[in-house]
């Protein structure tokens, strides 16, 4: 008996080894140590804990505390990462998007729940909530005024190129009508004080301006997600037809590079600093009073190095203004120097390794009319 226990031990790790399953299967964590004995995939403890809340579909053991009996380890054998995802994600839509491991929570439950509970991705050509160009629905949305989230009609529609929400059901005239290709999505289920909250940002006369909404349901709220990007997609195919897919892929909804609180000091470089909410977005550093705000404060324009902008450690000696944070940086910029500073000193080398990674990009074309916008404004 001990002999067989052995033996299958050994061809558990045998097939845990593999290349294909040294990542989970489905946000891509390293290492994963849980695997499904009913779908025959490596995965990781975080999603092995979405797999646990769908037994139907997925029974889940870890590979380093649980017995496996020899039926299971030949299953995993025969399946692993490769052929299950070659299953599972056979006809994944370009612009749907798969999350990873550092995603939230909601996103990665419902990619789990898509592949194997609704088998969204095993049959091409399907019919997929978010794949229509038009979608209607009702988002809680948050009030820009009282913070009140309140139930607000939404439409998005491909033909139209625009997102539509409405402050009454039977409204005739949209409250605002946004083109899709100046809108930005991202998951922000901390900052809202809900597991399902979306911002929404879109860009009016160049300035940047955000909408706060949830939905009761996960599903509900990654289909809206997704058929926003399905809809930027199919705009962006039109508007620039020599693009190759993965190109107008990337230039769909993104993660913001980093956010939280800064102090900052004015133009003269005498004032006391102030804290303030900070979010990169990309080339575009903006700072609210607080982090729902729905218009920004300031925006600061963050060009390449090439270009003449950079990043610096510490404050230029003999800075006068007050600051009660002491890890400071400067940006340098063609026109002026910013000045801000943190609260630790992890907070300070996480923005400089964000603003590092921005300026050491060379800017696209789009980007120098943005860049001579803002010279223009100030």
């Amino acid at each position: 008996m001990a002999g067989g226990n052995e033996r299958i031990t050994k061809a558990l790790k045998e097939v845990w080894r593999r290349a294909e399953n040294s990542l989970c299967a489905d946000c891509g964590k390293p290492d994963p140590d849980w695997a499904s004995s009913t779908l025959g995939v490596f995965i990781c403890l975080s999603c092995s804990g979405i797999h646990r809340n769908i037994p139907s579909i997925s029974k889940v053991k870890s590979l380093k505390m649980d017995h496996w009996d020899d039926a299971q380890v030949q299953f995993l054998a025969k399946h692993g990462n490769a052929v299950t995802k070659a299953i599972y994600e056979a006809h994944i839509p370009i612009y749907y998007y798969q999350p990873t491991y550092s995603d939230c929570q909601v996103l990665r439950e419902q990619w789990i729940r898509a592949k194997y509970e609704r088998k969204e991705f095993t049959e091409p050509g399907k019919q997929l909530p978010y794949s229509d160009g038009v979608k209607e629905g009702i988002l809680w949305k948050r009030g820009r005024d009282n913070g009140q989230f309140l139930p607000r009609k939404f439409l998005l529609s491909e033909r139209e190129g625009c997102l539509k929400y409405f402050t009454k059901q039977d409204a005739k005239e949209p409250k605002i009508n946004v083109k899709i290709d100046v809108i930005n999505a991202t998951f922000q289920p901390v900052k809202i004080g809900n597991p399902n909250g979306l911002q929404i940002t879109y860009l009016k006369d160049n300035k940047t301006r955000n909408i706060f909404v949830y939905h009761e349901s996960g599903k509900e709220v990654v289909d809206w997600f997704n058929a926003i990007r399905s809809v930027q997609f199919h705009y962006l195919k039109v508007a620039f037809p020599i693009a190759s897919d993965n190109e107008i892929k990337n230039r769909l909804t993104r993660n913001f590079l980093k956010e939280g609180y800064m102090e900052k000091t004015g133009p003269k470089q005498r004032e006391a600093f102030k804290k303030r909410w900070f979010t990169l977005d990309h080339r575009r550093l903006m700072y609210f009073k607080d982090p729902l705000d729905a218009f920004a404060k300031g925006e600061v324009f963050v060009g390449s190095r090439e270009n003449g902008y950079s990043v610096q450690k510490g404050l230029p000696a003999g800075t006068q203004g007050n600051f009660s944070w002491h890890y400071g940086l400067t940006i340098v910029t063609p026109d002026r120097e910013y000045l801000f500073t943190c609260e630790t000193e992890a907070d300070q080398l996480d923005w400089i390794a964000a603003f590092t990674s921005v300026i050491d990009q060379a800017m696209t074309p789009q980007e120098y009319a943005i860049e001579a916008y803002f010279k223009f404004k100030s």
